[in-house]
């Protein structure tokens, strides 16, 4: 690895951190977003508890439409919407977005939007 891939990564964990310690401040559950270049992965979890209340992610077949991407906004927008339905099942409406790493923008405001919509309150 290079000097310069050290500060880049050094970079990209002092932010998550950075992120996450605001909203784990918050008396809710965090919605934690990942994504990669193939796949969106989205969990609700209870820190208090330590423990995932509900989750969604690409790579289950329940958010993929046929042969659709799941790299893409509309593949985001899926899972955001299966994963308000599963938290709701739970018991979760009120969660606290911790969007890690991402800017929110594209997939990551896509899918909060999808979840918003469908009935989770940030």
């Amino acid at each position: 690895m290079s000097t310069q891939q050290k500060v880049i990564q050094r970079q990209r964990v002092r932010r998550t951190y950075r992120v996450r310690n605001s909203v784990r401040r918050q008396e809710r559950p965090r919605l934690s977003v990942f994504r990669t270049s193939k796949h969106f992965y989205c969990q609700i979890i209870d820190d208090s508890r330590g423990s995932t209340l509900a989750s969604a992610s690409t790579v289950e077949s329940e958010a993929r439409t046929g042969d659709a991407k799941t790299g893409n906004c509309d593949a985001a927008i899926a899972v955001g919407k299966l994963l308000a339905s599963r938290a709701l099942a739970a018991g979760v409406k009120k969660v606290a977005l911790d969007r890690g790493r991402f800017r929110y923008h594209g997939r990551i405001a896509a899918m909060a939007n999808a979840a918003r919509e469908a009935g989770l309150e940030f």
